[in-house]
């Protein structure tokens, strides 16, 4: 049976506008076997894994275990556990990090104002400080949840490990089995399909710079679908790398189509046409499903130039 990564490959399916959607990321260490719902499917309490989806629900907080790349036989409950979070909101981006020894801790945390942009509680509740150096690229290893992402994303992790790439995790879930091996780039929150290696540590390399790799990115985090779509492509239109420097101001309408106004931190802006599609032929959207879909696809069908009046209104 064609796995559903290598069918979306050869047909050659767009990937703009299909990244998982939060405004800050929180990455609990967790190692040994994940279940499809890692959260409440691993070695970690599934009570503490229900209460955490419930704490960030709403509040833009995605919450994602992470472990090191490698073999993952039981290795019981590990003493002490690494803790990320990350906003990606352009104006405010930045990753904290700490360890832990009891995870339950996360639960004081203020899930709403890590969504709106303000790490204090991170700070205060775990003791996290601002995160200095490399940044964080995590491959979604997640095997339960869809085979493709355990047959491409753990020998990309293997690989870019032996290779002594800083920053590199596996994640239990990034959405989008089908665009196998995904990654994503903390702390701006592109996410990026089909990646390869040396995607992965020019992603890196040019994150650590303020910059952003356009190639087989499938979008910024912080935006909705649409937003994300309209976004890279200003980007690739104006040939933009500068991650922050680009916002989306608003998105206008109702699917299938929108109106989305992208400024730019020099006072430019642009309104750009996102029409949503079905991406044809239909294909499986995840390995062990038998239906055949066609999964949404964000097609990007104008782009205007505004002056600094429409922008503003």
């Amino acid at each position: 049976m064609s796995r559903c990564a290598t069918v979306s490959r050869n047909l050659d399916e767009p990937v703009s506008g299909t990244a998982a959607t939060a405004t800050t990321w929180l990455l609990l260490e967790q190692p040994g076997p994940w279940g499809a719902k890692a959260l409440t499917a691993s070695h970690l309490d599934p009570a503490l894994g229900r209460a955490l989806e419930a704490a960030a629900k709403d509040t833009g907080v995605r919450v994602a275990l992470i472990r090191r790349p490698g073999r993952h036989a039981d290795p019981g409950t590990p003493p002490v556990r690494q803790v990320y979070v990350a906003h990606t909101v352009p104006g405010n981006v930045w990753l904290y990090g700490t360890t832990t020894r009891d995870p339950r801790h996360l639960l004081g945390l203020d899930f709403a104002a890590l969504g709106a942009g303000d790490p204090r509680s991170f700070a205060s509740v775990l003791g996290g400080r601002p995160q200095t150096g490399d940044p964080l690229a995590l491959v979604c290893t997640n095997g339960k949840r869809d085979r493709c992402c355990a047959l491409l994303g753990r020998p990309l992790a293997a690989e870019l490990t032996a290779s002594d790439v800083p920053g590199v995790w596996e994640v239990t879930h990034l959405g989008g089995h089908r665009f196998a091996p995904t990654v994503l780039v903390l702390p701006y929150g592109y996410a990026y399909a089909r990646a390869e290696a040396h995607t992965v540590k020019e992603a890196l390399h040019r994150a650590q710079d303020g910059q952003v790799l356009l190639e087989d990115c499938r979008g910024r985090s912080a935006w909705d679908r649409p937003g994300q779509a309209a976004e890279l492509a200003v980007r690739a239109a104006t040939a933009e790398y500068t991650a922050d420097a680009l916002h989306v101001v608003r998105t206008e309408g109702d699917a299938p189509r929108w109106e989305v106004t992208v400024g730019h931190t020099d006072g430019r802006g642009w309104r750009v046409t996102v029409a949503r599609t079905a991406a044809l032929p239909p294909r499986p959207e995840s390995c062990g499903v038998d239906v055949l879909g066609a999964p949404a696809r964000m097609d990007v069908v104008g782009i205007e130039a505004l002056r600094t009046a429409a922008l503003a209104g």
